[in-house]
């Protein structure tokens, strides 16, 4: 990860902050203790890793169900959007159950498969409005945020 951000980085750290935090898996989970570790205060980081990471969302919100339907009639790519398709429908139950607070948890507890991708991804499935699914899911970034902010700095400052 750490060389990724270091190739990004010949753009410029913010640049390659936004740009990883917009990758599906590491979003702003990942870039969030990147940044830190790279130097930059969490004032700076948060924003940049916000926005880079809710950019995609809209049109996951529009466009996610057809593309993982498209993605299990490839050959090459059948296995892994089935597998996908199949985890996100076995979190459903816990998200319709409360609506827009359960997908507000999912993406807000930063534990891998919770993000805002996946997120966008089971309410396209679950049809939920999508201007409802994208507040809730930029709540939970933000709440995200804050909790890998918090703890990237308590984990980097026991080695300085």
């Amino acid at each position: 990860m750490e060389s990724l951000f270091t190739w990004l980085g010949a753009a410029g750290k913010e640049t390659a902050l936004f740009l990883v935090s917009m990758l599906p898996l590491i979003e702003l989970r990942g870039a969030v203790p990147i940044g830190i570790a790279a130097g930059m205060p969490w004032t700076e980081v948060l924003p940049i890793c916000y926005l880079g990471n809710l950019l995609p969302i809209p049109f996951l919100l529009l466009f996610a169900e057809r593309l993982l339907d498209w993605l299990a009639r490839q050959p090459l790519f059948k296995k892994p959007a089935t597998w996908y398709t199949n985890k996100l429908n076995s979190k459903k139950g816990q998200i319709t159950k409360y609506a827009k607070w359960g997908l507000f948890l999912f993406v807000a507890i930063p534990l891998p498969g919770t993000g805002a991708w996946s997120g966008a991804a089971i309410a396209a499935l679950l049809k939920m409005p999508p201007i409802r699914a994208f507040f809730s899911i930029a709540a939970g970034v933000v709440a995200a945020g804050l909790i890998m902010a918090v703890a990237s700095s308590g984990v980097f400052s026991l080695f300085t």
